[in-house]
């Protein structure tokens, strides 16, 4: 289950059904992130859904082992919400259930989005208009290597 709050119109929790449920899925996500694995769908489409708000610019990204980063929401439109392998839960292993990758995160033009912002064990978006100073991204189980 993974919950956006924050500047939308209404905080939503999606979970395994509901994230199967919205458009724009990814079948296979190895076609825009050569090694990565399982079907996605895009971030924006769990933004959309949520209502968010035109002057939401950051998104806090919570994993549910108390990883945070603040990422500016421009960088990361072409975000995936990675969350099945097959027809089953994206497991632990892979990163699972639920994992934000961020296809070309070293290409997006800024340092604020880096491999860091390939979250495992994803629970929680946050939108904001300013920053959350407080998510850092010191927390080495929860990143890609």
């Amino acid at each position: 289950m993974i919950l956006v709050d924050g500047e939308v119109a209404g905080a939503r929790e999606f979970d395994f059904a509901a994230l199967r449920a919205l458009p724009e899925q990814v079948a296979d996500v190895a076609q825009l992130i050569p090694g990565r694995r399982g079907g996605a769908v895009r971030l924006r489409a769990l933004l959309d859904a949520a209502g968010a708000r035109r002057e939401a610019a950051w998104a806090t990204l919570r994993s549910s082992d108390g990883f945070a980063i603040a990422v500016p929401l421009a960088a990361v439109q072409g975000a995936l919400v990675t969350y099945r392998l097959g027809e089953a839960p994206l497991p632990v292993e892979q990163g699972g259930p639920v994992r934000f990758l961020v296809p070309g995160a070293d290409q997006c033009g800024t340092p604020d989005v880096d491999a860091c912002a390939n979250v495992k064990k994803l629970a929680r978006v946050t939108l904001t208009v300013e920053r959350d100073e407080s998510a850092k991204h010191d927390h080495p189980a929860s990143r890609t290597l």
